[in-house]
């Protein structure tokens, strides 16, 4: 059996979008995947900064999941994919607001000047004092004013940024807790950056899987189904599509109703009728003389006399 040249062209057009399909998603699923590793190492950095950046990473690397394994599933294919799609969209709106916050947590919140100038200090536990119970004072200068900054262990803090005339609010991270050393503030203004970067491609590639799976969930959905194998049976005289009809049934070798007659052909008569019956019904022996008899019983009744009747009715007896 050779398909048509239509039915390649779809079949061919339905593996280039499946395949297409498959590899925006795997990518998608790459991508989301390292913007969970970078949003995670970015909020375990410091204590104090917050960071939002993963939650796209989460979402979104659960719908290429999804969408890889609704490619690959032969039923219940469409219900996968639009679960997919419909993570992958949440991870897309994650992805805006996440690079929006990020980047103003990383342009306006953070200063990394006096980082990179070593005017910043670290502070460590003191001896024999465990992490986050033992808490300090120390004294910073600002505008030629002394004041008391409380800091607790492991904390890099910078007295050029800790305004003494309003201690309740600063418009910027004057201390990062929770950090080995003063550089991890400036690894977490980088990942901040790195974060808002990868997130800004994963909104674009989130959206162009999005579509890219739901043109193939639609595609999927009219797809026709592949074509029967047509056998050929020379001893029934008729072909035979496998794969239509149940196993477990089979078709009368014969019909056991009259053929329509043609439109415009002349009536046949009885005889022509029997004659044509006849010639089908060759494979039981004895059916076309009690066909006949049955078939002119009333045409019988008026030639014969009752002794012929007799003995036409013993012998029907007989062969039936």
């Amino acid at each position: 059996y050779k398909p048509p040249v239509r039915l390649n062209l779809m079949l061919n057009s339905y593996l280039r979008r499946r395949k297409t399909a498959l590899w925006v998603t795997v990518s998608l699923l790459a991508l989301a995947l390292v913007v969970l590793a970078v949003g995670l190492i970015s909020a375990t950095r410091t204590d104090n900064v917050p960071v939002a950046g993963y939650y796209p990473g989460i979402t979104m690397s659960f719908g290429a999941f999804l969408g890889i394994v609704g490619i690959y599933l032969v039923e219940n294919r469409r219900p996968m994919l639009m679960a997919a799609i419909i993570f992958i969209s949440i991870g897309v709106i994650a992805s805006f607001f996440c690079a929006i916050v990020d980047g103003i947590i990383a342009s306006e919140f953070i200063d990394t000047r006096p980082l990179q100038e070593d005017m910043c200090d670290f502070y460590a536990s003191g001896a024999g004092y465990a992490y986050d119970s033992y808490y300090t004072e120390v004294t910073c200068r600002s505008f030629d004013k002394a004041c008391k900054l409380k800091l607790r262990s492991n904390t890099c803090y910078c007295c050029y940024l800790y305004n003494c005339e309003s201690t309740e609010y600063h418009t910027q991270y004057y201390e990062f807790t929770g950090v080995s050393s003063c550089w991890d503030a400036i690894h977490l203004y980088r990942l901040l950056w790195a974060s808002v970067v990868l997130n800004v491609i994963g909104l674009f590639l989130g959206i162009i899987t999005a579509a890219i799976l739901g043109a193939y969930k639609d595609m999927v959905s009219y797809h026709p189904a592949p074509p029967p194998h047509i056998l050929y049976n020379p001893t029934q005289h008729m072909l035979t599509y496998a794969g239509f009809c149940p196993s477990g049934q089979t078709l009368p070798a014969y019909p056991n109703y009259p053929i329509p007659m043609q439109v415009g052909a002349r009536n046949k008569t009885k005889k022509e009728q029997f004659s044509e019956k006849c010639k089908k019904l060759t494979d039981v022996p004895f059916s076309c003389y009690n066909l006949y008899v049955w078939f002119h019983w009333n045409d019988l009744l008026g030639h014969l006399n009752r002794t012929e009747i007799l003995l036409m009715l013993l012998i029907t007896l007989c062969l039936t």
